[in-house]
């Protein structure tokens, strides 16, 4: 049970397509989402209380910062409590929860959790050395030697890791993207949406498809997009749907979240088996009275595919070492007699706006238990949906629970 035994329900949800944005400016982008999730959720904006944004990337993209002040520029929402939040690609997980924990305190009773991020120029075009080097300080000083770019690298030696402790394959690992790019094609909001993806592909160097870093197995392939994108979903309490005149039977209630931070630093901790990660998940289920088998579906963060495996693993659903043949099995797929993963396509395959893609794992599964998938993508029957959103290399989780009315 939440804390101070309130219940916070999610009302609406709203999200652009993934991919670009185009000519798009920061304060259009804001505006597109706030009117886009008061319309989607028949909130208003002068019936908010609290609003947190997430949009790690404005500043050194963008040039903007303060976006808060933009938020506060739309009718109904200047003078209250506004502020945006960093914690790497967790942004807009933390955002959701600095909402929630508002509404806990009585500060409000209606809050709008919102992510937003434009990692693309006017053209569509982007600045990988740029964006590289931007995300590259989400890490240790004390990793970033010899690695051009920091965050891939990062990982590439975290899925070595897990090939040498678990005697796994790069094929079998292949299957997780395999399973995002075939969940995209049924989602109208991803950005790979048209793309077919094979396990021949995943492992046949060709094209844009190659090895990350020297000697190490991630594949061009097996990274999430560069994404523009936003995405905002609309939380309250019972005494706040009163106020918007929704009923709970039209909401999905945030039954549990968990947060938790690992040591910044890959260097003499377990990245297979993150303590943090593992910490946040439980205290989510606990809040929540469930437990993995429960699990319905989950948006987890696959910024890479060995993240993917390793998810499944965090969340339960498979033994240490196990969560790739998770997805050789099939279980992470749409009907495939498990949890399905990422239906949504997951960072991989429907995009990674890093600000936006904590909202977006939750509000997917909000469209999820309320019966507003797209209909090829829906899980049928889902009663409890969980997300995994990570920012920095394994280090700080954000988890939440959601339950169908």
């Amino acid at each position: 049970m939440l804390p101070t035994h309130k219940r916070i329900f999610v009302a609406g949800y709203f999200q652009t397509v993934f991919g670009k944005f185009g000519p798009l400016k920061v304060p259009e982008i804001v505006h597109q989402a706030l009117q886009g999730v008061s319309k989607e959720a028949g909130a208003p904006l002068d019936a908010v209380d609290a609003v947190s944004v997430a949009a790690l990337l404005a500043q050194p993209l963008c040039d903007q910062t303060l976006i808060a002040g933009i938020v506060a520029s739309e009718p109904g929402l200047a003078g209250k409590p506004i502020e945006t939040v960093e914690n790497a690609c967790s942004s807009g997980g933390v955002a959701i929860l600095s909402v929630v924990q508002k509404i806990l305190l009585g500060l409000g009773h209606v809050g709008i959790a919102l992510g937003i991020e434009k990692m693309r120029n006017d053209e569509g075009r982007m600045d990988g050395a740029m964006i590289g080097k931007v995300l590259g300080t989400a890490s240790h000083p004390d990793d970033r030697p010899g690695k051009t770019f920091v965050f891939p690298h990062l990982f590439a030696e975290v899925m070595d890791k897990y090939i040498k402790a678990w005697s796994v394959t790069e094929e079998q690992l292949a299957h997780v993207p395999v399973t995002f790019y075939r969940h995209a094609q049924n989602n109208p909001y991803a950005q790979m949406r048209g793309v077919e993806m094979t396990v021949e592909k995943v492992m046949t160097l060709a094209g844009p498809n190659r090895y990350i870093a020297d000697g190490l197995p991630l594949k061009t392939f097996e990274c999430s997009q560069i994404s523009d994108g936003s995405a905002a979903i609309v939380l309250a309490d019972e005494e706040g749907l009163r106020r918007l005149g929704i009923p709970q039977s039209a909401c999905a209630e945030l039954v549990g979240f968990g947060q938790a931070t690992d040591p910044l630093s890959t260097k003499g901790r377990d990245v297979l088996r993150p303590a943090g990660a593992l910490k946040a998940m439980k205290q989510a289920y606990d809040m929540a009275g469930i437990g993995p088998r429960d699990v319905s579906l989950a948006e987890v963060h696959d910024c890479f595919g060995i993240m993917g495996a390793l998810s499944v693993e965090i969340l339960g659903l498979a033994e240490a070492g196990r969560g790739a043949q998770y997805y050789v099995d099939g279980k992470a797929s749409l009907g495939g007699g498990g949890s399905p993963i990422n239906t949504s396509g997951g960072l991989i395959a429907k995009g990674h706006p890093i600000g936006a893609t904590g909202v977006a794992m939750v509000g997917w599964n909000y469209w999820q238990l309320m019966g507003k998938a797209p209909a090829a993508a829906q899980v049928k029957d889902a009663r409890y949906a969980a997300t995994f959103n990570i920012g920095g290399p394994i280090c700080a989780s954000v988890t939440t629970v959601l339950k169908a009315p």
